[in-house]
């Protein structure tokens, strides 16, 4: 059983009675008794025997009380801190019995407990403590903030007391971690008095010669420094005091903190700190007075001293993103020394010295991150009434909607090294997976979290140890967009699957190569370009992809495509039509009609003033004016033919009685409507230049044109006028001979 000297048998006691003082207002006298007994008990069972702690709670008795007094009195929190303090180490070492607890306390303490064990066991990482992340996951696991801040009094103890530890290597290390995580966490929840303390100790345990150096300099100026801020006051007051007649004013000095110096000295001798001390006005008044009176100080106050503009801080028109109000100047006072003046009311200096300005930060003062806004709201949540159960109830819901605020956003992860991960809410091991290394997500088939085998869609918590289980024979799936949830994962999966399809592509390029070359099929990309349109593709890129999943037949394809390329040089051996006549002196050949394959004697004449008949132009064949056509009727009309269409003799064949002689008028041929596909390398120019050609060929009109690029060609549609046909043949030829061109096709429409 631990023994005590008489000074910690003091000190004891005093605690006791601060505490129990503050304990009488929040629980019952029965509740205060059990809660005794639980401690007596605990105490002689040893739990609060001293032990050597790297990082967790202080475990004497002692400790626990001073601490327990460091949450009430610089804190604020109340009864269920205070007990949770108390009653750590006995629940710690199962001394604590937790129904009653539960039951004593509307599980509240229980709670508490819990968040506290579990935090603690981050501290079994150690080498995760330095990360950037771990004072987010720290923040993030706690689910409470009351236990961030139960922690943070814990470190400002312990710093107290680091002249206590065995080594000089056990306070620097305690120091770095304070300096690292804790102030700067103390500093964002407004807590200014801790985290100026806080950074002072580790100042002098990390730099101690510079430390030492400051605080001789300081001890050396004192005298003379008092006497100089007294007298300055003096006169400063005697000019304050006809302007602000019963306004309660106060004036005090104070100097600057060891480590803000230290910081200084950084960029400046020390003689040449001109505001190692500074003079602070506080006026109480209204909320709504409280810029008017600020600048009215000011203004008095640099009538009487030469103030520096550059130095002038306007903190009450546009207060600090953690929500410091302040209006600082510089004057030049008596022996030509510069000093500093702080004007504020009574409201901002609370708020600068106990941190209320997270309540002010939270009300409409947005700062850069969703930390900085959950901890804003907690000092709301800490501030009021204390001793209301009502308030109490409404404190804990705010902290509570708080966290959830936080917790919606990220989680925090540990890889197999102890390092932090930080993940979107929801996120996966495939998440992970690709947060480590996109060559790990992408052969990724398995993982183990907290030693468990896992899948790749499981979802991770916060504090998760994530294992990722690769295979080289792992391939990026389609599937895994809808597993991933971050940004990253998901644009790492879609770069694999681009590389992995274009990889394919031309595997399937090279496939339709080769089986062309074995069939010895000539490459005709005009011919190629129109089967694919047939089929369905809007893109060739669609069309190889379907050919690489299998979902095309090749065979079938190439078949068509030798098909069409023997009609196409059927077709080239035909005469040319370039010489076809015109309209008006066409006439139509007399042949013999045993000869003719059409068999009957009824003639269709093509006229665009003809009613009652409906045909159009068959696209197989696409005929022009001026061809040789016969009609073929069908339930949807009249189709134009021309006699060479490569479909003509399957027609004549099969249905001789459907097919009908067809002639064009030449009176309304006078002016027609010409379309000219395109297809050429998809170049700058191209557009441009078959423009040009078409404005300098006589008898034709440029009505329109619309240009598309796919797969590296393009592709362009004309709509001319001409008055005959005479002018399409010669610019047809142009456009073929054009630099770029592939396959120029000219369509007719009446």
């Amino acid at each position: 059983m631990q023994t005590f000297t008489p000074t910690q048998e003091a000190q004891i006691y005093r605690c006791c009675r601060y505490l129990l003082g503050i304990l009488r207002v929040q629980m019952e006298p029965t509740q205060r008794r059990i809660v005794h007994q639980w401690l007596t008990k605990a105490f002689e069972q040893g739990g609060f025997e001293q032990t050597s702690t790297e990082g967790g709670l202080s475990t004497g008795i002692l400790a626990q009380l001073e601490v327990a007094c460091l949450v009430a009195r610089e804190l604020g929190l109340n009864a269920p801190s205070i007990l949770s303090v108390l009653l750590y180490r006995p629940y710690a070492k199962g001394l604590l019995p937790i129904s009653e607890v539960a039951e004593l306390c509307s599980g509240e303490v229980l709670r508490l407990l819990q968040l506290l064990n579990r935090t603690s066991e981050l501290y079994q990482r150690k080498e995760s403590i330095s990360s950037e992340n771990f004072h987010n996951l720290l923040i993030s696991m706690a689910e409470d903030m009351r236990v961030v801040l139960i922690i943070i009094a814990d470190r400002l103890y312990q710093l107290r007391h680091a002249n206590e530890l065995p080594s000089s290597e056990a306070r620097q290390a305690l120091a770095s971690e304070v300096s690292f995580l804790y102030a700067p966490i103390a500093h964002r929840l407004g807590l200014y008095k801790i985290k100026g303390e806080m950074e002072d100790l580790c100042l002098k345990y990390l730099q101690p010669k510079i430390y030492g150096f400051i605080q001789r300099k300081l001890r050396e100026t004192k005298d003379v420094r008092d006497a100089y801020i007294a007298d300055f006051i003096t006169s400063v007051r005697s000019a304050l005091a006809p302007h602000l007649d019963g306004i309660p004013y106060e004036m005090k000095g104070r100097v600057k903190s060891i480590s803000s110096i230290s910081n200084k000295l950084k960029r400046q001798l020390f003689e040449d700190i001109y505001d190692i001390f500074a003079i602070r006005i506080i006026v109480d008044v209204p909320l709504e007075r409280e810029r008017q009176v600020c600048w009215q100080i000011f203004s008095i106050v640099t009538d009487l001293y030469r103030p520096n503009p550059e130095r002038l801080k306007d903190w009450i028109s546009i207060p600090k993103s953690n929500g410091y109000e302040s209006l600082h100047t510089t004057v030049l006072g008596p022996g030509n020394r510069w000093v500093e003046i702080q004007i504020r009311t009574s409201r901002m200096d609370a708020i600068a010295e106990q941190g209320v300005a997270a309540h002010w930060k939270y009300k409409g003062i947005q700062s850069d991150g969703g930390l900085d806004e959950f901890l804003a709201s907690v000092r709301e949540a800490l501030e009021s009434v204390r001793d209301q159960a009502t308030a109490e109830e409404e404190k804990r819901q705010t902290l509570e909607s708080s966290l959830l605020t936080l917790k919606a956003r990220e989680i925090y992860v540990f890889t197999p090294k102890g390092e932090i991960l930080k993940l979107p809410q929801g996120a996966t091991l495939l998440d992970f997976a690709f947060a480590i290394h996109s060559r790990v997500g992408a052969k990724a088939i398995a993982g183990k979290v907290n030693g468990k085998n896992v899948s790749l869609r499981h979802p991770l918590v916060n504090g998760d140890s994530v294992e990722v289980i690769t295979s080289p024979q792992q391939n990026p799936k389609q599937g895994w967009l809808s597993i991933v949830v971050s940004p990253k994962a998901k644009a790492k999966i879609r770069q694999l699957l681009r590389a992995e399809e274009e990889a394919g592509i031309a595997v399937a390029k090279e496939t339709l190569q080769r089986r062309m070359k074995n069939r010895k099929l000539d490459f005709n990309e005009a011919i190629f370009v129109r089967i694919t349109q047939r089929k369905g593709y809007k893109t060739l890129t669609d069309f190889y992809r379907d050919l690489t999943h299998e979902r095309l037949d090749l065979q079938d394809f190439l078949n068509l495509y030798e098909q069409e390329l023997q009609a196409s040089s059927h077709t080239d051996s035909l005469p040319s039509i370039g010489s076809a006549r015109s309209a008006e002196s066409f006439i139509s050949p007399q042949e013999d009609s045993s000869n003719s394959p059409i068999q009957t004697s009824e003639v269709l004449i093509l006229d665009r003033g003809l009613t009652g008949v409906a045909y159009s132009l068959a696209q197989c064949c696409r005929p022009l004016f001026g061809d040789e056509v016969f009609g073929l009727v069908t339930s949807r009309g009249i189709k134009i033919h021309r006699m060479n269409c490569p479909n003509a003799p399957d027609m004549f064949a099969h249905s001789p009685h459907k097919i009908i002689t067809a002639k064009w008028n030449g009176e309304e041929g006078a002016t027609q409507v010409a379309h000219i596909e395109v297809v050429g390398r998809d170049e700058l120019a191209i557009a441009t230049n078959i423009s040009s050609l078409i404005r300098k060929e006589a008898g034709v009109k440029l009505r329109s044109y619309s240009i598309h690029s796919e797969d590296g060609l393009f592709h362009g549609s004309f709509v001319l006028y001409a008055e005959r046909r005479e002018a399409i043949t010669p610019l047809l030829k142009k456009i073929r001979s054009a630099s770029g061109i592939k396959h120029a096709e000219l369509t007719y429409k009446q």
